[in-house]
């Protein structure tokens, strides 16, 4: 057994690089020594002699192979986020939202709009309260702690959806079957019904679009106008207070 297993060194060593060197152990091998053979073996299946400046394993070394592998993984999870993904509906509530400017919501059944106005406790009854539903969805791609819903209007089957329209992302108004909506691929036109809540502050909540995700849903700093889609730079209230009811 000795004589074979000095012929198997004895064989190896004639191919190996100058500088290299092959030593057979019956003690358990270390991570540093592990991580010297793998690097010699991966010299002889190149096949070309290199000029070896030290055999020693040091740890920045290994520091170094470990930063690559971090790297490495990093793009691989960045490359994942872009993957199509299933929003799934999971639970829904009953809610009061009022603008920065404590006005309510009312539709506007003639133009089928949501306008932003003062109500006074005779006409508190045009007051919109909305059904928002929650979806389970991939936190890698979205802000962190944003959560992601669909806005419908109360006793309607009416939902807020942001769409392009022209060169400029438009809030509307769109009547589905709220089963429809139970299940939303990430890669579907539904995606439009979808959008980021995402808390500012005490009461204070923003809603950006799941497919224009700069774009927020807003309102005017005059009374009586549509509650439409903007940038953030613009002048135009985009916090909100959302307040549930269930």
């Amino acid at each position: 057994m000795e004589s074979n297993v000095c012929n198997l060194s004895n064989m190896w060593t004639k191919k190996m690089p100058a500088g290299l060197g092959l030593e057979i152990s019956h003690q358990p091998p270390s991570m540093r020594h592990v991580v010297n053979l793998i690097i010699a073996m991966e010299r002889l299946k190149a096949g070309v002699a290199e000029k070896v400046l030290s055999t020693d394993f040091r740890d920045e070394n290994l520091i170094s192979i470990m930063l690559e592998s971090v790297v490495e993984e990093k793009h691989f999870f960045e490359s994942q986020s872009g993957a199509p993904y299933q929003f799934h509906m999971f639970e829904e509530h009953e809610c009061s939202v009022t603008d920065s400017r404590q006005r309510s919501f009312v539709l506007v059944k003639d133009s089928m709009e949501l306008h932003a106005m003062t109500l006074q406790a005779a006409n508190l009854h045009h007051k919109v309260f909305l059904n928002m539903a929650m979806y389970t969805h991939n936190p890698s791609a979205s802000s962190p702690g944003a959560l992601l819903v669909a806005l419908g209007i109360k006793g309607t089957n009416l939902y807020l959806c942001c769409q392009q329209n022209g060169d400029t992302p438009t809030l509307h108004l769109e009547a589905v079957d709220k089963e429809t909506l139970l299940n939303i691929d990430s890669e579907s036109e539904k995606k439009r019904f979808l959008f980021y809540k995402q808390d500012k502050a005490v009461n204070q909540s923003t809603f950006t679009s799941a497919s224009f995700p700069k774009w927020y849903i807003s309102t005017s700093t005059e009374d009586k106008r549509p509650v439409e889609m903007c940038q953030e730079t613009t002048d135009r209230y985009i916090k909100f207070k959302i307040q549930s009811l269930n």
